[in-house]
């Protein structure tokens, strides 16, 4: 099953203690289970200051885990946890009220992964013919138009109902943005001082008139 990819305002969106998601290292996570196990422990503190934001930064790319860092004073590799220790880091000195009996720690948890982080993301205006309705909204390169159909239902749940079109021609839907030749020209318009908002590409939209899709 082909994962699903987010961009960084939606990971942003669930920021609460209540739904609270992270990302790092390039994939998304859902932490309100583990929050709701661990209610009341001090050590969510770290993990809840950082909802909705990215953390890779906690990580050595190479490893895949937590960075650490040698006790200048006991020559020991600990975890290097700056920000304070979080759930599933171990003390720094032996304790017996920590319990290490949770099995694989959450960042080695696949079952919270959620999906993708968006590499980068991309706006599009999507005009529908029939209505005259415009929207502009938020993409992932990475995502087909399929996918990106799925964004749009929001605005037009009969979005199945439409032939996709990009300067007159039928865009696949099974293929991505740049597949389709929409080309992400972001780095132009930054290098020539121009702001991209104003020359979104504009996708029409046209009418079947068949709702059994619906």
């Amino acid at each position: 099953m082909r994962p699903r990819y987010y961009t960084p305002n939606e990971v942003l969106a669930h920021s609460t203690l209540q739904d609270i998601w992270i990302s790092f290292l390039g994939k998304v996570y859902n932490l309100t289970p583990l929050c709701e196990k661990y209610t009341g422990d001090v050590l969510l503190k770290p993990i809840v200051a950082e909802a909705g934001k990215d953390i890779s930064h906690w990580f050595d790319k190479k490893t895949k885990d937590i960075r650490s860092h040698v006790d200048p004073i006991t020559a020991c590799t600990f975890p290097y946890a700056p920000h304070g220790r979080f759930v599933h880091i171990p003390p720094p000195c032996p304790r017996t009220d920590w319990a290490n009996d949770f099995g694989r720690p959450w960042w080695k948890d696949d079952s919270y992964c959620i999906g993708i982080l968006s590499a980068k993301t991309r706006l599009i205006k999507i005009i529908n013919t029939l209505t005259s309705q415009e929207n502009v909204i938020q993409v992932c390169s990475e995502e087909t138009m399929k996918e990106v159909e799925s964004r749009y239902l929001t605005w037009n749940e009969h979005a199945d109902s439409y032939t996709w079109k990009y300067n007159g021609v039928n865009l696949d839907m099974n293929k991505t943005l740049d597949e389709n030749d929409i080309k992400d020209e972001d780095e132009e318009f930054y290098k020539l001082n121009m702001t991209d908002d104003e020359f979104l590409p504009a996708i029409h939209l046209y009418f079947n008139d068949d709702l059994t899709e619906a």
